[in-house]
C-alpha cells in the first residue's frame, strides 16, 4: 500500500537512547507493580521509607558500556539463581496495628503486604538484571555474527573471482552465496533480538532510563 512507510535498515535509527553507565535501582520504583506494592503498604499503616530501607537495594544498576554492573549481579546466586539480598530493619516498618513498631524481621514478613512488597521488588530486579545481561551477550554474539558474515563475503567474492577466471565451478560460487545469505540473516536476528532486548529493558525499568520528578 502507498500509505506504508519506507522500510529502514534496522542499523538506521537508533530507537532508544544508549544504555548510561552508573543507573540507579531508584529508577525501578517507577515500575507499577512496586507502586502497587508499595499503596499496599501504605494501606496497612506502613512507612515506605522504611519499607525501602529495609529491604529495596540502593545500587548501581549499570557499569561502563551499560551492561550489568558487579552489584547487580551479586544480588543472585549465580547457581541456582536465588536472591541474595539480606533486608535489615533498622526502623519500625508499621506505624499502626500489631506490628506497631516491630523490628522482628520474621514478624514483619508474616504481613501480607510485605510479602508482596519483596516479591515485586526481587521480580523488578531480577527481570532488569536479566534485560542488562542480555546487553553484552547479545553485543558479543553480533561481533561475532558480523566476523563471520565479513568471512563470508570475502569467500564469496573470491569464488566469483575464480569461477571469472575459469579455475572453478559455478557450483562453487552456489554454495558461496547460500553461505553468505545464511550469515546476513544470523545478523539480521541478533540484531533483531538486540532491539527486543533493549525495549524489554525500558519496560522492565518502568518506562526507560531517564528518572522522573
Amino acid at each position: 500500500p502507498d500509505d506504508l512507510p519506507p522500510c529502514t535498515d534496522l542499523t538506521a535509527q537508533a530507537l532508544l537512547d544508549p544504555v548510561p553507565a552508573g543507573l540507579r535501582s531508584d529508577l525501578l520504583l517507577q515500575r507499577p507493580d512496586i507502586m502497587a506494592a508499595e499503596h499496599m503498604l501504605r494501606a496497612a499503616n506502613a512507612s515506605i521509607g522504611a519499607a525501602r530501607a529495609a529491604f529495596f537495594p540502593a545500587i548501581s544498576l549499570t557499569a561502563d558500556a551499560g551492561v550489568i554492573s558487579a552489584e547487580a549481579s551479586n544480588l543472585f546466586d549465580g547457581d541456582s539463581g536465588s536472591w541474595l539480598f539480606a533486608p535489615t530493619l533498622r526502623l519500625p516498618i508499621f506505624t499502626g496495628g500489631r506490628l506497631s513498631a516491630q523490628l522482628d524481621l520474621a514478624e514483619v514478613r508474616k504481613e501480607i503486604a510485605v510479602t508482596r512488597y519483596e516479591q515485586a521488588i526481587q521480580t523488578a530486579f531480577r527481570e532488569t538484571a536479566d534485560a542488562l545481561a542480555g546487553i553484552r551477550t547479545f553485543g558479543e554474539q553480533l561481533q561475532a555474527e558480523e566476523l563471520g558474515l565479513q568471512a563470508n563475503q570475502t569467500y564469496y567474492a573470491l569464488a566469483r573471482e575464480r569461477y571469472d577466471q575459469g579455475v572453478d565451478s559455478y557450483l562453487v560460487v552456489l554454495d558461496a552465496q547460500r553461505s553468505l545469505y545464511r550469515a546476513r540473516q544470523s545478523v539480521v536476528v541478533i540484531r533483531l533480538a538486540r532491539l527486543v532486548n533493549r525495549v524489554n529493558l525500558y519496560k522492565v525499568l518502568g518506562g526507560g532510563w531517564q528518572e522522573r520528578s
